[in-house]
């Protein structure tokens, strides 16, 4: 199925094109850069995560509709999400609150472009006339909100974000 984009949508999909590139090079940086094995392993899986919304960005921006098959990697990215947060609670249940200095900026650095990014899939979202590309965006921002959810949940059970 092909799409006709506005002006307006092109632009959108550059930019969106763009932080997706971007996170994608700064967890394939930061996965090589963690102290912790399984901060690097988590960065790995959402850089190819990332990957994918890069993927599906281009394709749209050359006047497909990709095909999303939601259920699936959703149940696996949660299985993922929840294994890492049963990993994480193990370690504070243990007293390990002890951290590196740069693998918190590391984290600190991706939930503040998570959050950047979700906002700017909120906002693109409502500027599309197609529904069907409407609910593309909204399946990815979805992800980036899980995303943002990993890295919090990873912090919060290594005494990074204490909720107060």
């Amino acid at each position: 199925m092909q799409v006709q984009l506005s002006q307006k949508e092109q632009m959108l999909l550059k930019d969106l094109k763009g932080h997706e590139e971007l996170c994608v090079e700064k967890y394939s940086k930061y996965a090589k850069e963690a102290e912790c094995s399984n901060l690097s392993q988590m960065f790995q899986n959402l850089a190819s995560r990332e990957q994918q919304h890069y993927n599906t960005i281009s394709q749209i921006m050359s006047g497909q509709v990709p095909s999303m098959n939601q259920g699936q990697g959703q149940q696996a990215q949660g299985q993922q999400a929840q294994g890492m947060q049963q990993q994480g609670q193990g370690m504070q249940s243990q007293g390990s609150n002890s951290y590196s200095q740069k693998d918190f900026n590391m984290l600190s650095d991706m939930l503040a472009t998570e959050k950047y990014v979700s906002g700017t899939y909120d906002t693109s979202i409502f500027e599309f006339q197609d529904t069907n590309l409407r609910q593309i965006l909204n399946h990815i921002q979805k992800e980036e909100q899980e995303h943002g959810e990993e890295i919090f949940n990873y912090m919060h059970s290594h005494g990074m974000y204490p909720v107060q």
